[in-house]
């Protein structure tokens, strides 16, 4: 989930362009987007001015810590240790 809204960099991405290139179903990516967004990982918003005869949707993307996150988590990848321990990388609430 990090590394598809990373990949978009500072762009907004709807929640089903997500689950088409993770190819996860919403049951999945929806709950994810939801922590993400409680730990201050993710943040969203409505869409301004949807298409005619269509509701507005929600749109996410990553927060400045977020992306720090990410970077890290594809750093540990990369380096060959696989994803950091849970107790690693702290994913706390946002209080605000």
């Amino acid at each position: 989930m990090l590394s598809a809204l990373a990949e978009t960099g500072a762009d907004w991405s709807h929640g089903y362009d997500l689950c088409r290139a993770l190819g996860l179903k919403a049951g999945t990516v929806y709950p994810i987007l939801i922590r993400l967004t409680e730990r201050g990982q993710v943040e969203t918003c409505w869409e301004a001015d949807p298409p005619r005869g269509r509701p507005a949707r929600h749109l996410y993307r990553l927060t400045t810590a977020g992306a720090e996150l990410a970077r890290t988590v594809a750093a540990s990848v990369r380096a060959g240790e696989g994803a950091p321990a849970p107790d690693a990388v702290r994913l706390t609430p946002r209080t605000t």
